[in-house]
């Protein structure tokens, strides 16, 4: 990988931190309302997975911790979080909120905030590439304690069958909201569980953007080149708790916090391209001071500065009659 890159991914990581904190900060301000479910800990995962598809031509589709896949499968950080504020300016208008950022213009097809809702969606949308006989495919991110959901078993069955050009990515950040996998899940290693299904799979690390970037290559080249499904899983962590809602993460103890800070994807990479002269400490200084800046003179200031969606305007976008290129065209009549 060239060092460019390697420096754009850790700045793109650094980014997507601290726009979730910036997040934080604005919950805890009273700005934005509703449910939260921050991805700090998470990003290189959605950073290196989204790197390897084709942006605007390949489809993803994710759950209600959206906000970093949003932003890097190609939707605004300045539409993502007017949509966090409410704002008409928003992703979905500010009728979404957090779990719904969805832009139809980059092919980013929403995060959903029912347990296991993006599965069927995700093959829906394979299926379409299939028909429409393109090389397009579609990316799923879900949870580990989404898989135990039916509609995970049922989707997985109905992708093998069909031969669906579809990539599962289960990012295990072990636990399903307060609930340790191995006291919910018979089978902790995920990637084992589509076996029956007959679709090939692989475990890899999670914290490592270079692995992962390896790791989703292969798998997406797999999809793409036509032979199916792929499901694979990585094991990472998240920093806070669920949601909003779960400020402290009482059930998890210090001691695994402590180890597992240990293997901060940011830190990681950080001291990876240090150690290998690609960046220095005072590189990464500046990229946050540079990054700070952006959040908040720009991307947080363009959210406070927007309007609220008017009051008259309740009931439009109920029925798609809009002509805003970000959503899709007018129902037909039937």
């Amino acid at each position: 990988m060239k060092a460019a890159d390697q420096k754009r991914l850790l700045r793109e990581m650094i980014f997507f931190r601290r726009f979730e904190e910036r997040c934080f900060e604005a919950y805890m301000e009273h700005k934005i309302g509703g449910f939260l479910h921050l991805y700090s800990g998470q990003e290189a995962v959605a950073t290196g997975v989204l790197e390897m598809i084709r942006r605007g031509q390949d489809y993803v589709i994710t759950g209600y911790r959206d906000h970093i896949h949003a932003i890097k499968t190609g939707a605004p950080a300045r539409e993502v979080m007017a949509e966090l504020y409410g704002k008409d300016t928003g992703s979905s208008r500010g009728r979404g909120g957090s779990m719904h950022i969805f832009d139809p213009t980059v092919h980013f097809m929403g995060g959903y905030a029912l347990v296991g809702q993006p599965f069927p969606l995700a093959a829906g949308l394979a299926l379409a590439c299939k028909h429409k006989g393109t090389d397009q495919i579609a990316v799923c991110f879900l949870g580990d304690g989404a898989n135990n959901q039916g509609t995970f078993h049922e989707t997985m069955n109905m992708a093998s069958l069909w031969h669906l050009p579809v990539l599962f990515v289960c990012e295990n950040n072990q636990y399903a909201i307060g609930t340790r996998i191995d006291r919910s899940t018979a089978v902790v290693d995920q990637y084992k569980r589509v076996c029956g299904y007959n679709i090939p799979s692989s475990q890899h690390d999670g914290q490592n953007i270079e692995t992962v970037i390896d790791a989703a290559a292969k798998a997406i080249d797999h999809v793409r080149s036509g032979n199916g499904p792929y499901f694979i899983e990585f094991l990472t962590y998240r920093q806070r708790g669920h949601s909003m809602s779960d400020k402290t993460a009482a059930y998890r103890s210090r001691e695994e916090e402590v180890e597992w800070a240990k293997r901060d994807p940011i830190k990681l990479y950080s001291e990876k391209l240090v150690k290998a002269k690609v960046v220095t400490d005072a590189d990464i200084k500046a990229m946050e001071h540079e990054v700070l800046n952006e959040i908040e003179n720009d991307i947080v200031k363009f959210a406070e500065e927007s309007p609220a969606p008017k009051v008259e305007d309740l009931n439009k976008f109920v029925l798609d009659d809009s002509p805003d290129p970000r959503w899709i065209g007018p129902l037909q009549n039937s």
